[in-house]
């Protein structure tokens, strides 16, 4: 199953909104750092040999139309090339509020401390954290490294098969850019900061144990999902 949106925003740039609002619209499943929790034992295998060259798409993507977020928007270049039908989606935010979102959250010192010394680990700093070289504190660095690789997207790909996007647009841009009409539902708009950090605080980061993490997270997706269209319309789009 060839995938039809590929996502090259990074992470805590509206990608759990972007998953939802493309299941919503026919493009599912979309694939998200989620899923690779949810089903960690079967996936983090998988994505470790992507880390290591030797990527098998097919069956990481089996059984899914579309990919947002983290680990597979580091391999955006890769997975263009593979699904050449697919259409691309850039999401983007303020450079210096992206630093301070992941700072808080998914780059904390509390989130990769749960992770310390498992494959999670391994897969985390291959698929993202190599990139900054040990400079992930450093707001200048950071700031100055998110501008040039969303730069970097944009000049790769002709204007017909991406679109520069923020999930604060809502539905109009991203269904122009899919050729499918506009839903009568609000755009969905989940996994703020607080909803990530307050998770966090609650379990101490993602359990260690495979089947609790699994669990742990098919129930946080699964509730977010259950907001994802109550109308939350004065709720900012970017995952704050």
């Amino acid at each position: 199953m060839a995938l039809k949106v590929i996502g090259a925003g990074l992470g805590r740039t509206g990608t759990l909104s972007l998953k939802f609002a493309l299941e919503h619209l026919g493009f599912g499943p979309c694939y998200h750092m989620t899923e690779v929790f949810a089903g960690g034992r079967r996936n983090i295998p998988l994505w470790l040999d992507a880390v290591s060259g030797k990527p098998d798409w097919d069956t990481v993507f089996t059984g899914y139309h579309a990919t947002t977020d983290y680990p597979a928007c580091s391999f955006w270049r890769e997975l263009a090339e593979y699904y050449p039908y697919g259409k691309l989606v850039l999401t983007v935010r303020d450079a210096d509020s992206w630093f301070d979102s992941v700072s808080e959250t998914i780059f904390s010192d509390q989130m990769m401390g749960s992770l310390a010394g498992s494959p999670t680990e391994t897969l985390m700093k291959g698929a993202i954290f190599d990139a900054f070289g040990g400079r992930v504190r450093d707001r200048g660095f950071m700031i100055d490294w998110f501008t040039r690789r969303n730069q970097a997207v944009v000049d790769a790909l002709p204007s017909d098969r991406l679109l520069v996007y923020s999930p604060s647009e809502g539905w109009e841009p991203l269904c122009a850019f899919l050729g499918v009409p506009v839903p009568g539902e609000p755009f969905p708009r989940v996994n703020s900061r607080e909803e990530l950090m307050q998770s966090s605080r609650e379990r101490g980061g993602v359990p260690l144990d495979p089947e609790t993490a699994e669990r742990f997270v098919r129930n946080y997706v699964e509730t977010l999902k259950a907001r994802a269209f109550g109308g939350q319309a004065a709720v900012p789009a970017a995952e704050r």
